[in-house]
């Protein structure tokens, strides 16, 4: 069964430094027309950390649509050319002062696939070797350690409700069975 839409126009009604959203007109294999809404996103990359001592390293971070601290692991965009590797390493580097020995990648996640392009990239960082953390101007972050399972009960009792971190909080489980 033949479910692609085919794009009649495409018009960008939204610029912004991280987001650009574009209203598309389609045609749905039924022939009826439609229209999409949706974002355009750079991407992303997500990492779990996971000291010699089997601790995960998290952060607490403001989130401002939400109005609170969330839990989550380190992440962040991916700037210009860069693949989600160099990105996930960056950001781990820059978040948590740590350098990885090991990167792994444990898959993709599309957190919003309704309305949204944006796909991060997961990966779990080993062979920790601590450093400096290079904070962006505008974000301020706590970071602390928990044991492995703690971080799973933490994603199982709703201490922790970050997609990103649930999606790669089940792809390293998973891994691990």
């Amino acid at each position: 069964m033949d479910m692609k839409e085919q794009t009649l126009a495409s018009k960008r009604v939204y610029d912004g430094t991280m987001l650009h959203v574009y209203e598309d007109r389609v045609k749905c294999p039924s022939g009826v027309e439609s229209v999409r809404e949706y974002v355009k996103h750079c991407g992303a990359a997500a990492i779990l950390p996971i000291t010699d001592e089997g601790n995960v390293i998290l952060e607490r971070q403001y989130r401002y649509p939400f109005g609170q601290v969330l839990i989550e692991v380190p992440a962040g965009k991916k700037d210009p050319g860069e693949t989600f590797e160099q990105a996930a390493a960056r950001e781990l580097r820059e978040e948590t002062g740590y350098t990885d020995r090991e990167l792994i990648y444990l898959g993709d996640y599309y957190p919003t696939v309704a309305y949204s392009d944006e796909v991060i990239g997961l990966y779990a960082a080993k062979g920790l070797i601590p450093g400096s953390t290079h904070l962006d101007a505008d974000e301020s972050l706590e970071i602390f350690q928990v044991p492995l399972e703690e971080f799973y009960r933490m994603c199982a009792d709703g201490r922790i409700n970050d997609g990103k971190t649930l999606a790669i909080a089940l792809r390293y489980r998973l891994r691990q069975s």
